[in-house]
């Protein structure tokens, strides 16, 4: 009687299992449709758009021109620098290995 019963409980944890993962696809194909309702093209709602977009833009704090460039500077050294590392790396591995292979 044991065993029964808990196929019978199997059975009904799977049952459970596939109706949470139906309500789960429901309620996500809902949400999707409330989405696409709440969004729309008007142009009230684009001009408030572009109104916030400008503000938020207001509030960004632009590094001066030196920095910038002396930022740009150190990028351009420490890319020539680790280039140069990385081809010399490169081409005494490759001389390596050509000598190992022809010995």
């Amino acid at each position: 009687m044991h065993e029964m019963g808990g196929k019978h409980t199997t059975k009904n944890m799977v049952a459970k299992k596939k109706s949470k993962g139906m309500k789960a696809k429901q309620v996500a194909k809902s949400e999707t449709v409330q989405k696409e309702q709440a969004f729309s093209w008007s142009p009230s709602k684009i001009r408030t758009f572009v109104k916030e977009v400008k503000a938020e833009f207001l509030k960004i704090v632009w590094p001066a021109k030196k920095v910038t460039a002396g930022l740009t500077g150190f990028v351009v050294l420490l890319v020539i620098i680790i280039a140069t590392y990385l081809g010399t790396v490169d081409l005494l591995l490759g001389r390596l290995v050509t000598f190992i292979l022809n010995s």
